[in-house]
């Protein structure tokens, strides 16, 4: 397993929390996300390594913006 941590940035409601879940899930091989609104943490766990990009632009698509921690 492999788990990587992002700071989201322009979350304001569950929705938003929901959306990013939706999207970063969707994602091939992600087993689990979880999204902290208040600190904007986004923690994926996989079952290899995801490319950064791949999870960046999964965070786009939902309307938001994502760095590594």
């Amino acid at each position: 397993m492999s788990t990587a941590e992002y700071t989201v940035t322009g979350m304001t409601c569950g929705h938003c929390v929901a959306s990013v879940k939706e999207e970063v899930g969707a994602i091939d091989g992600v087993s689990d996300v979880a999204v902290d609104l208040q600190s904007g943490r986004l923690t994926v766990t996989s079952a290899t390594p995801l490319p950064e990009s791949a999870v960046t632009a999964a965070v786009e698509e939902a309307g938001y913006t994502a760095q590594p921690i």
